[in-house]
């Protein structure tokens, strides 16, 4: 037993030392701060060599297609094919479109005043927008008729991917805050009774009215929607029976 107080006594003063010596070092300063911003520092960095990366991209697609046109002017085979492209440019969102919609707005829960109580004691996670509901949207919006949507202008299509970290939203290696925006090109009736009887939509709006979560819907008699120019990511499956 003795040796166990020994041992005790040895290792807490240790730990004093150890505390004195960080409270000395940091001089009342934080002292992971540093690595704050250079963690800081590495996201600015990495996101301008994405935006270069995403620029000589574009460039390169511009390339492609102005060799493409070239090569269909001197050979058939290759101007058939790019007919059949040029068919398929539209449904697949790769044209810019303007017509009549609507646009869903959701919103975070506003931030209460010092001394204010929220009614049934809500969650941090009742009082923003998650990616369940944004998807919810999009989802009664294609199954409501939708020709075409965009996310904070941002044109969707079938490969298109939402995620949400935090409350904060990813989409095309851009980020975005709330509030977020889905617009649709589409018959605005239509639209809206989608979004009525859509499960997911019906329980962010529970949430709406018990937590004070924003949605609102504004018809557009006109929307222009710009085409994708993000890069394609086509994956082909190959199952056994291929």
């Amino acid at each position: 037993m003795r040796g166990w107080r020994v041992l005790v006594s040895v290792v807490a003063l240790f730990a004093g030392l150890l505390f004195a010596t960080s409270a000395s070092t940091a001089q009342g300063t934080d002292l992971r701060a540093g690595r704050r911003l250079r963690l800081a520092e590495l996201i600015d960095r990495q996101q301008r060599e994405a935006a270069r990366l995403d620029a000589m991209a574009k460039s390169l697609g511009s390339e492609l297609e102005s060799v493409t046109d070239a090569a269909a002017g001197r050979d058939a085979r290759v101007r058939a094919a790019q007919d059949v492209a040029d068919a398929l440019r539209g449904p697949a969102g790769l044209r810019a479109v303007t017509g009549p919609g609507l646009t869903v707005t959701l919103d975070d829960a506003p931030r209460l005043a010092e001394g204010q109580v929220r009614a049934g004691d809500p969650r941090p996670d009742d009082l923003v927008v998650h990616e369940q509901d944004i998807l919810a949207v999009l989802n009664a919006l294609w199954a409501g008729g939708a020709e075409a949507v965009t996310v904070m202008g941002d044109r969707v299509i079938a490969t298109s991917s939402v995620r949400c970290v935090g409350n904060t939203l990813l989409l095309h290696g851009a980020v975005y805050s709330p509030p977020f925006r889905v617009s649709a090109i589409g018959n605005p009736e239509s639209l809206e009774a989608a979004l009525r009887v859509a499960p997911g939509v019906k329980t962010f709006r529970e949430y709406v009215d018990a937590y004070g979560l924003g949605f609102e819907l504004t018809r557009h008699e006109s929307i222009d929607m710009p085409a994708y120019d993000d890069p394609l990511r086509v994956t082909a499956r190959v199952g056994r029976g291929a």
